[in-house]
């Protein structure tokens, strides 16, 4: 499995998240099998849908999504961000704050969205009036206690760990 951690730096309209990366791990898991697996590693409130297609980012919660059906190109990180090419099999994990829009996707592509600990989410549009107040949000998001994929000691916790925070 290839994993790509990739920070992103705030853009003015996005704020990402000064700490930690986003992950990109492909091919990480069956379609049948990815809510089970964030379930038991304590990423809940899952639900199943596309990805808007317009920037956006939730700053009270960090995000999994897990490809279940289809590939599309993903913008990460905001208009100044990078795009990335998903199909069914690959997780995306999103740090509080980090932007997100699907560019082109096929017609049946679809994702399982979930959060840790079940945490509920907000959407963020990138609007200046959003501002102080999602920059403080997202610096009390706490870090997640499994890895959407491979739970305790994964690579994320690791990453996110050694980005210079404790869990």
């Amino acid at each position: 499995m290839d994993i790509q951690f990739v920070f992103f730096q705030d853009d003015g309209l996005i704020p990402n998240n000064p700490n930690l990366p986003a992950a990109i791990y492909k091919k990480a898991l069956e379609p049948e099998e990815m809510e089970a697996v964030f379930h038991q590693h304590n990423w809940l409130n899952s639900w199943t849908n596309g990805i808007f297609n317009f920037h956006h980012y939730h700053s009270n919660t960090h995000e999994v999504l897990g490809v279940i059906k289809g590939d599309a190109r993903l913008m990460i990180g905001g208009g100044s961000g990078k795009e990335f090419a998903v199909e069914t099999g690959d997780v995306i994990i999103l740090p509080a704050g980090t932007g997100h829009k699907c560019l082109e996707s096929t017609d049946d592509f679809s994702v399982i969205g979930a959060y840790p600990n079940g945490m509920d989410y907000n959407t963020k549009y990138g609007i200046p009036a959003e501002r102080p107040e999602v920059i403080e949000d997202i610096q009390r998001v706490p870090l997640p206690n499994e890895d959407p994929v491979f739970g305790d000691g994964g690579p994320l916790l690791q990453k996110w760990t050694n980005s210079g925070l404790n869990i």
